[in-house]
């Protein structure tokens, strides 16, 4: 088990990154059929040993950046305790409405347990009796890590989903955070702790912290302005001005479901745009600048305009190198959602082959995950790269490398 505390400290997109998040897909990959993949969230299927190849050379670049955490390992050290064992068993079954399961479940060892609880648990008797193909579904979503959980400034933030499908995650991770000792921070649910309605949904692949005073947010399918609201109140508890910037997103197509399959951060200068929709006066922006318990907000023309008047001005990198077919062909395969490893350092799918020509354009060196694994390239020895990794199997999933990814502490940024 881990036993030396992270100070969880996120106060950036492109920090040095210190430590990350998780999990490695597995078999609950091939639980999803074309009959339920839909009820999973997926539009495809994956295939396991494939996507598990690509997610090898995307791991082991990160662990050359930064301490590597796998959520799986960190749920068998916490359920080793029998007290915690039966109180996550219960609250999963009384949530799932599963509560024939929880005496199986709770004669389980904790190696086990953390197994099931990911890959689902198929028992021939129960489902036989209920008439479904698992007593307990299993999480094919779980490596896509920033939906259920994110990190703001010095707290950890739990998620409520858009979708009951992946509400089990949420419970999962709120059990790690708050109870294995490498967590040294609060953790917070802002939509249970200031959504007054009940009904605010908040997801991390649409929340990203730019600077120590500035959140921008997504506002579509996944999170509702309930959400966003409930964002407000808990920045309102956290000491200086601070502001929220959020943005409409189109509801659909289904690749647009989060702001940084739209848009993410590259350095300080530096970001990458999906043009169509950050550029376009059809989806509104909105600045609320906070200060204490007042939150004042207003129209602005667009996020990056919203951004330039908070001091940070960005110059935007276009995905697909602004071209309107190779655009919406490789935002379709997040090409517009990379990860920092540092300022100016970042990792993303090598399928998108326009976006890193743009980017290369934009002085960034393209180097394989390949290379970087292999020592043939030192990412210490290069300024400004995009590592490109492939991830043609993996990103059938719908995310791309900022949504596999749950950085809990990175290194202050001099702006």
């Amino acid at each position: 088990m881990d036993s030396q505390g992270i100070n969880v400290s996120v106060n950036s997109e492109i920090g040095k990154l210190q430590h990350v998040l998780v999990h490695t897909p597995g078999p609950e990959l091939e639980k999803v059929t074309p009959e339920n993949a839909h009820s999973f969230l997926f539009s495809d299927i994956l295939n396991m040993q494939v996507a598990q190849k690509e997610y090898g050379y995307f791991k082991r670049v990160l662990q050359k950046a930064a301490q590597v955490h796998e959520i799986g390992d960190l749920l068998t050290d916490i359920l080793q305790s029998e007290n915690v064992k039966a109180s996550l068993v219960d609250r999963v079954c009384k949530v799932e409405n599963k509560a024939y399961l929880a005496d199986y479940l709770k004669s389980l060892p904790a190696t086990d347990l953390s197994r099931q609880l990911i890959e689902g648990v198929q028992l021939d008797d129960i489902t036989f009796i209920n008439n479904e193909h698992f007593a307990l579904a299993p999480l094919p979503n779980l490596f896509f890590m920033r939906d259920a959980s994110f990190t703001m400034f010095d707290n950890i933030m739990i998620c409520n989903m858009a979708t009951q499908v992946r509400a089990r995650e949420c419970i999962i991770l709120n059990s790690i955070y708050n109870l294995h000792p490498l967590f040294e921070t609060k953790v917070i649910n802002p939509v249970l702790n200031y959504d007054t309605h009940g009904i605010g949904t908040v997801e991390g692949g649409d929340v990203q912290i730019i600077r120590d005073d500035v959140v921008i947010c997504g506002l579509g399918s996944r999170t509702n302005m309930h959400g966003v609201e409930a964002l407000v109140e808990h920045l309102k508890t956290k000491s200086g001005v601070k502001h929220l910037i959020f943005q409409e997103l189109p509801l659909e197509p289904e690749s647009f479901i989060h702001l940084d399959m739209v848009f993410t951060m590259l350095d300080v200068d530096k970001c990458m745009v999906y043009k169509p929709v950050i550029m376009n006066s059809a989806y509104k922006t909105f600045h609320i600048t906070i200060d204490g318990q007042k939150a004042v907000g207003n129209e602005v023309p667009d996020l990056l305009v919203g951004l330039k008047d908070l001091g940070i001005d960005l110059e935007p990198i276009y995905c697909g190198g602004g071209d309107e077919t190779f655009g919406s062909r490789e935002q379709w395969h997040s090409g517009c959602n990379f990860f920092c490893l540092e300022p100016g350092k970042f990792i993303g799918y090598g399928r998108n082959q326009h976006t890193l020509q743009a980017l290369n354009n934009a002085g960034f060196n393209v180097i394989t995950a390949a290379d970087v694994v292999n020592n043939k390239a030192n990412l210490n020895n290069i300024r400004k790269c995009i590592v490109a990794f492939e991830g043609n199997e993996l990103a059938r999933g719908g995310g791309g490398a900022r949504c596999m990814t749950m950085p809990v502490q990175r290194m202050a940024v001099e702006w």
